[in-house]
């Protein structure tokens, strides 16, 4: 079993490497849909779901709100909208909230600084399992402050996808933690309004 963990933790850093090496070759994407966050972005088939705005994913798994703010060259430069999300992660390593918080507000002034003018989304950290509910929910509420003092948007994507207990609903889940395909379409549904709002130069 140690073997096994070792193993998947190799592959997990091999994989992120690999990911953001691949950014770091290419140039940022100027005049793009961002969506910006940590392994749960990076699952979406962006480009499928919202193929009218061309969207790119910046999403790399494992990632924290440290790892994002490190790679900000390689994912935000003159961005036609940001859909930030991230987080999760952090709590999962055992942060606070308030130190999440503290962390992400810092990310997103940056966002806004290199990005003045472009939409600019927060969403909600999603909800996991049980033991999660409670710090999550703390985040979030601070999440919401961060936003509004950034002129961005918040989303809470916990209506579409928590249930009664604050927990990832099990049709929208294998580990409690990632999304399903039908989960995917309920956190898309969300979105929707906000991408069809969107004003793009085509």
């Amino acid at each position: 079993m140690f073997i096994y963990k070792l193993g998947r933790r190799y592959m997990l850093r091999t994989s992120i490497a690999m990911r953001a090496s691949q950014f770091a070759q290419l140039p940022p994407p100027t005049g793009r849909v961002v969506f910006y966050g940590d392994s749960i972005t990076e699952g979406g088939l962006w480009d499928e779901w919202f193929p009218q705005v061309r969207p790119v994913n910046r999403g790399i798994g494992g990632n924290t709100v440290d790892d994002l703010r490190a790679r900000l060259d390689t994912a935000i430069d003159a961005p036609a909208a940001v859909f930030l999300l991230i987080g999760t992660n952090d709590l999962g390593l055992g942060q606070t909230p308030r130190q999440v918080a503290e962390n992400l507000r810092e990310l997103v002034a940056e966002i806004r600084e290199r990005a003045p003018h472009a939409p600019l989304f927060v969403q909600s950290v999603m909800p996991r399992r049980a033991k999660f509910a409670e710090r999550i929910r703390e985040l979030n509420s601070v999440i919401v402050e961060i936003a509004a003092q950034a002129d961005a948007v918040y989303i809470d994507l916990w209506p579409a996808l928590a249930d009664a207990n604050g927990v990832l609903r099990r049709e929208f889940t294998r580990d409690g933690l990632h999304l399903s395909g039908a989960g995917y379409a309920a956190w898309t549904e969300v979105l929707q309004p906000r991408i069809a709002a969107l004003r793009l130069e085509r």
